[in-house]
């Protein structure tokens, strides 16, 4: 399998494949959250035992996923229902280091893989269960979470709506966009996951005892709302309301961070946060009289000035198609970029070598 995952070095290449080498991670997830987060832990040298249900992983039906997901793993099928299945899972539990899981609370207990009683067969284990909205209520919990949704069933678009995250994304007249890409089976799930999964296995090495970790996919999200968190509350300092997610600081109210039409119906993605990037745009664009036009400069995105320069702006963006703008800023360090489409990205030497299978492509080592 090709390796994305490199260095150059004097010595030649720098592998990151072996970081996690020695690490036997035992798989119950499926669909996308969990194959994902264990894609990442293979992709670094971890072992990965798959065991599906009888009927399979649903994400089969879906082909080039699977695929995807699950390459490279050890895959086994048990009937979850019998316990001469369970029983084998409890084998490969023995001596794993790690064991995911992606049920609803309770199913686990259930099907007598909880905590206690594999902890009792090996205390190191590090338990990872991915779900929705989070634990439930009770002593149980461990914590003091109040709302009975740990046992409804939901997808990304579920968990992204309760979040608050998908009411960010609209368009610029203010219209629900539907994205096409999990963020929180992703970035709620997978990378969360993965990260308290590597914290808790240092945990266990140090102190000789594993521990069953809950990540809530919708927590989580909830978490990654930073920016619109802080940057709504800067905006309602200086206008005295809170902006819809289309006039955000960073959601299109500012001239120097928003997107831009061409000509041609496609759009340039305009990230001149920082005065000289602005300044540097404005040469770009011929246009020397919105230099001074910045909010580093005090002009604020609801003053007329400010609307004014996003205003020209547009219009020069509008008057040339998408072609133009490229060759005009290619060699224009300024946080100016086309908005390319997934086959234009595909072709884009930036990503030559990403579709290999490996998810952590984009990780670089330097030695």
């Amino acid at each position: 399998m090709p390796n994305n995952i490199s260095s150059n070095t004097s010595s030649g290449i720098a592998q990151m494949t072996d970081c996690l080498q020695g690490l036997r991670v035992v798989d119950l997830t499926r669909n996308l959250p969990g194959p994902f987060a264990t894609r990442l832990l293979a992709d670094l040298g971890a072992e990965i035992i798959k065991i599906e249900p009888m009927n399979g992983d649903p994400a089969r039906a879906l082909g080039g996923l699977f695929e995807a997901l699950n390459h490279g793993k050890t895959i086994e099928k048990y009937d979850f229902r019998d316990p001469e299945g369970i029983e084998s899972i409890k084998t490969h539990l023995k001596d794993a280091d790690v064991m995911l899981d992606s049920f609803r609370p309770g199913v686990l207990e259930g099907m007598g893989l909880d905590a206690k009683t594999l902890h009792a067969i090996n205390p190191k284990l590090v338990m990872v269960s991915i779900t929705g909205y989070g634990l439930a209520t009770g002593d149980d919990a461990k914590q003091e979470i109040k709302h009975e949704w740990a046992d409804k069933a939901g997808h990304d678009i579920n968990f992204m709506a309760m979040s608050g995250v998908l009411d960010q994304l609209k368009t610029a007249e203010g219209e629900q966009a539907m994205p096409n890409i999990q963020f929180a089976d992703l970035a709620g799930g997978s990378d969360t996951a993965v990260i308290a999964l590597l914290a808790s296995v240092l945990a266990a090495e140090r102190t000789g005892k594993g521990r069953h970790v809950s990540v809530s996919m919708t927590h989580s999200l909830y978490q990654h709302m930073i920016m619109p968190k802080a940057t709504g509350t800067l905006v309602k300092s200086f206008s005295g309301q809170t902006p819809p997610p289309q006039y955000d600081f960073l959601g299109g109210l500012l001239p120097c961070y928003r997107l831009y039409k061409t000509a041609d119906d496609r759009y340039m993605a305009v990230g001149s946060l920082e005065l000289k990037f602005w300044q540097g745009l404005c040469d770009v664009l011929a246009l020397p009289e919105l230099k001074t036009k910045h909010w580093q400069l005090g002009i604020m995105p609801n003053m007329p000035d400010s609307k004014a320069a996003a205003k020209t702006v547009a219009e020069t963006f509008a008057s040339q198609p998408l072609a133009h703008w490229q060759q005009a800023f290619e060699s224009a360090d300024v946080c100016v970029t086309p908005v390319l489409t997934l086959e234009e990205a595909k072709a884009h030497p930036l990503f030559a070598h990403q579709d290999q299978h490996q998810a952590t492509a984009g990780w670089q080592l330097f030695e």
